[in-house]
């Protein structure tokens, strides 16, 4: 189109005044065509782009509304269930409200009657204290008697443990003193030498006995002498025999005797029972001081028996041996105790019940 154009120029000169404008003219149309080509190009590309933006926004939204859709739909339904939980729950809270309301009533009476149960207890633990109290004076009062009375310690022993054990059950702080007490006046018992009068009181009462089978010294008869008379028969004929067995019998007609020895008191049968009566009412009187603990009084009894068994009874008897070494024995034996003296205890019980007494009404 060029070399065309170029030819044409060259060939016909006369046409150069009228080609040239319009080739401008096509020129600057084939350019203006280019420029609207590539601006429709342009506008088209860009409307495409802007629909495919455009489909694929509203396509998201959909997707975005059903999204949004399910989800309002789940929340919907959340919604409901938490409604429906959320009546059960005010249901719940009304009837726990209603059983709360019933719980504080019966709290309150409960509370009302423990004030009153209380109030009991104080007035039954206050008469228990004294009841108590009242038990342990009176084993505190026995052991006492025990003690002043009969020298009692095993006796006295027991009431005083008793009576701690008392307290002990009762378990008040304000009794710990009164247990210390009485727990140290059983320690003192317990360390003081022990004296079994049961068994001092059963040998006195078996010697009793025995007295009324003494026998007594008149009656015993001196041993007869064997007579001299050989195992073998004596040889010899009857005149020799004869002479032999009468000298024997004219020694049995001489005796010889210790004068210096005391002569045996003859009693008759009423003095003989009177003596034996003062004899057992010697070992009574020896008993009695036994129970009071009167170690001179209880010796002195004792040696006025051993006396007159001696003088009275055959010695040489073995019921008489064995009643003179039971009284013997007796006679050592020791029934004096140094008793500790538990009224100061027994006073403290006393002014603590006093005080509790008082407290009480």
């Amino acid at each position: 189109m060029s070399e065309e154009t170029a030819s044409n120029t060259t060939s016909t000169p006369h046409d150069k005044g009228i080609e040239p404008p319009r080739a401008a003219h096509e020129s600057r149309v084939t350019s203006v065509v280019s420029r609207m080509s590539l601006t429709q190009l342009t506008l088209v590309a860009l409307a495409v782009i802007f629909i495919w933006q455009w489909l694929d926004a509203h396509n998201r939204i959909n997707q975005l509304q059903e999204v949004v859709a399910q989800r309002l739909t789940e929340v919907s339904g959340s919604n409901q269930a938490n409604q429906t939980l959320l009546a059960q729950s005010q249901e719940q809270v009304r009837d726990l409200g209603g059983k709360l309301s019933l719980l504080e009533n019966r709290f309150a009476e409960t509370q009302a009657q423990r004030a009153v149960l209380d109030a009991l207890y104080q007035d039954l633990s206050s008469n228990r204290d004294v009841g108590v109290l009242a038990d342990v004076e009176q084993a505190l009062l026995v052991a006492d008697q025990q003690l002043q009375l009969s020298t009692n310690v095993k006796a006295a022993l027991i009431a005083m443990q008793n009576a701690e054990s008392r307290l002990q059950r009762l378990d008040r702080p304000g009794l710990a003193e009164l247990r210390k007490r009485i727990l140290r006046d059983v320690e003192k018992l317990r360390a003081l030498p022990e004296v079994d009068l049961p068994e001092l009181n059963k040998q006195l009462e078996g010697i009793i006995i025995a007295v009324d089978k003494l026998p007594l010294a008149q009656d015993v008869r001196p041993p007869a002498k064997a007579k001299a008379v050989a195992a073998e028969p004596v040889e010899g004929n009857m005149w020799q025999r004869f002479w032999h067995e009468l000298w024997q019998e004219l020694r049995q007609l001489i005796r010889i005797e210790d004068t210096r020895q005391q002569e045996l008191p003859l009693l008759s049968p009423e003095q003989s029972f009177f003596m034996r009566e003062n004899v057992k009412l010697r070992l009574l009187t020896a008993k009695l001081a036994m129970m009071t603990h009167d170690q001179n009084g209880f010796r002195r009894e004792l040696k006025t028996v051993q006396v007159w068994v001696n003088r009275y009874c055959d010695n040489t008897a073995r019921s008489t041996q064995q009643v003179l070494e039971g009284v013997q024995k007796l006679s050592v034996a020791t029934i004096a105790v140094d008793v500790p003296d538990i009224s100061p205890t027994l006073d403290a019980v006393r002014n603590y019940r006093a005080a509790q007494e008082r407290s009480a009404k």
